[in-house]
């Protein structure tokens, strides 16, 4: 036997003995899978296991890109942040910096709002051309 059968082995002889630790082991040990991603992979999956129903199978795929996304979400903060002439990094320009992204669901929902309200103003519209149309046929 190798030494990496006998590893495995012995966390899954270890998850049998606590609980509720074999995915995170194996998560773990499918970590070390890709080195350029920019966050350890364990991490992301626990995260998306959090605030997915339970028994959601993640893709591979979603893995990685959620894991290059965040990376890049990163950068572009970093470097937003990092325009400022000083010599250091406070919250107020963290703030400043994640605004846009924090705002981004204000303006979905007063999108749908304005959706809504041009949907209520055609069919106004068309109850208007129905009765135009009605008296001026005679």
């Amino acid at each position: 036997m190798t030494n990496e059968n006998k590893d495995t082995e012995t966390s899954a002889e270890k998850a049998k003995e606590m609980p509720g630790t074999e995915e995170k082991i194996v998560e773990e040990e499918v970590e070390n899978d890709r080195d350029d991603l920019p966050f350890p992979k364990a991490t992301i999956i626990n995260m998306l296991r959090k605030h997915l129903s339970s028994g959601k199978q993640i893709k591979g795929q979603v893995k990685d890109e959620m894991n290059l996304w965040l990376g890049k979400m990163v950068k572009r903060i970093a470097k937003k942040m990092d325009s400022h002439p000083y010599a250091y990094v406070d919250g107020g320009m963290l703030r400043d910096a994640i605004e846009p992204y924090e705002t981004v669901q204000e303006i979905e929902l007063e999108k749908e709002r304005i959706v809504k309200q041009l949907e209520s103003i055609k069919a106004a519209c068309d109850i208007l051309i129905s009765e135009v149309d009605r008296k001026f046929r005679k």
